[in-house]
């Protein structure tokens, strides 16, 4: 069943639990999340990027299955866009009946990208779309996603006093699109980071992080755990163990099904670590 996200994200941070937050790429994706949301009964977000968008070609067509399925979810979901970039394609989700959005303006020069976040919020909410935002540029070359990047609390509360965002995004030591599971968060500074603002916190590059990273980060205030490169791996690896095993498959079913189970397998391990209290 469809829910605002910051809905979810509100009562996840209540209760000091993780809310989990996953990339949809193509449909079996989306039909996987929703067979662990349903096998815990636990909430989850379905996420498409910009990226994915680029990759098909159009937001419509798997923006709309997605939600189609998210709304057929007998747990609570959120279809969510995330990292764009492009202000028009913030507008088509929204009038596609998106849930939230996220707006990334971190290559932006500091006071651009607030007054940017701050005219998406504006359009989203005018509409009762939510609204998560990172900041921009706050440490190391490589931008806010660089693991030397840390985001300063101060600057933390007054982005969204001056923006009125619904989530943040922040820079504790995780980075996008790794591999390996050995990024060290910074806890001290994401408990001082949620005690200075009034929004649940977001984590983007959580496939890096350890289970128990992961729980030592919500028990110190992370709400929002978004995941993607994990469960590619874990899809692939799926893919490769099917054909490996029959090269004379040829029925894409065959091999799809297999990595399907295997996601939504893992997905249902991460909502259930993810949601028990801290």
């Amino acid at each position: 069943m469809l829910t605002p996200l910051r809905e979810l994200a509100r009562d996840a941070r209540t209760r000091r639990v993780g809310l989990g937050a996953f990339n949809v790429i193509h449909l079996e994706h989306a039909t996987a999340f929703a067979d662990a949301a349903a096998a815990t009964g636990l909430p989850v977000v379905f996420q498409i990027s910009e990226n994915a968008v680029k990759y098909h070609g159009a937001l419509a067509p798997l923006c709309l299955a997605t939600l189609a399925i998210a709304r057929d979810c007998p747990a609570p979901t959120a279809v969510h866009l995330d990292h764009a970039e492009d202000v028009d394609l913030i507008r088509e989700a929204v009038d596609l009946g998106i849930t939230s959005v996220m707006y990334d303006g971190s290559k932006l020069p500091d006071a651009e990208n607030r007054a940017a976040t701050r005219a998406v919020v504006e359009l989203c909410h005018a509409a009762g779309v939510d609204v998560e935002a990172e900041l921009g540029e706050v440490g190391g070359k490589n931008g806010v996603h660089d693991p030397s990047a840390r985001t300063d609390p101060a600057d933390a509360a007054a982005f969204v006093a001056d923006t009125g965002v619904d989530l943040l995004a922040v820079a504790v030591g995780s980075s996008h699109a790794m591999t390996t599971r050995d990024a060290r968060l910074d806890e001290g500074l994401i408990r001082a980071i949620a005690a200075a603002v009034d929004v649940p916190l977001v984590l983007h590059g959580s496939s890096g992080v350890s289970d128990a990273g992961m729980r030592g980060a919500i028990a110190a205030g992370m709400t929002k755990i978004n995941v993607s490169t994990h469960l590619n791996k874990v899809f692939t690896g799926a893919v490769r163990d099917a054909l490996g095993a029959d090269p004379a498959l040829v029925d894409s079913r065959a091999w799809l099904r297999p990595a399907r189970a295997a996601v939504a397998a893992e997905v249902a391990r991460l909502l259930r670590l993810y949601g028990e209290p801290s």
